[in-house]
């Protein structure tokens, strides 16, 4: 289940956060002055081969993996970053963050949920 880290650091200036965890997902959402949601990023396949969807009323959906930094061989490991990723199981990930979500904010996991079965095949 995601649980949500309380009392996180909030970066003046920037759109207030919430962050929620779990053994598979994790999840931030950015809201605005009305609780409304700015955006949302959501990493899954934490662990094995991890990738993140992120979604803003800017920019629409981003689907990205992580490359941890690991694969340098004879170099330190660099730092963990964001690159460009295939096809994002939008299904599969929807049934598995509701799964997830039954502990959270109703209106924050129904919004999240439904955007991505928005996700553009």
């Amino acid at each position: 289940m995601l649980k949500e880290i309380l009392d996180v650091r909030q970066v003046p200036g920037d759109a207030r956060r919430r962050v929620f965890f779990s053994g598979e997902l994790d999840l931030t959402v950015w809201l605005d002055e009305r609780d409304g949601i700015l955006g949302f990023e959501l990493c899954y396949d934490k662990g094995k081969n991890e990738r993140a969807v992120r979604w803003s009323r800017e920019a629409g959906f981003l689907h990205q993996k992580v490359d941890d930094g690991e694969n340098r061989p004879g170099r330190y490991k660099s730092t963990p970053i964001l690159v460009p990723d295939g096809m994002f199981p939008a299904k599969k990930i929807s049934r598995l963050f509701q799964d997830s979500s039954r502990d959270m904010d109703r209106s924050i996991a129904e919004f999240i949920c439904r955007k991505l079965l928005e996700y553009p095949q």
